[in-house]
């Protein structure tokens, strides 16, 4: 249970990051935090 715990955590983590470098690759990291 504990390792699918991990794995959703570091899915989800690995997911904030990308859209973080996406928006900064874009030029949009103002939209990325009012959007978190």
């Amino acid at each position: 249970i504990r390792k699918n715990l991990w794995k959703k955590k570091g899915y989800w983590a690995a997911l904030k990051a990308f859209s973080l470098a996406k928006s900064l690759s874009t030029g949009n990291s103002k939209s990325f935090l009012y959007k978190n």
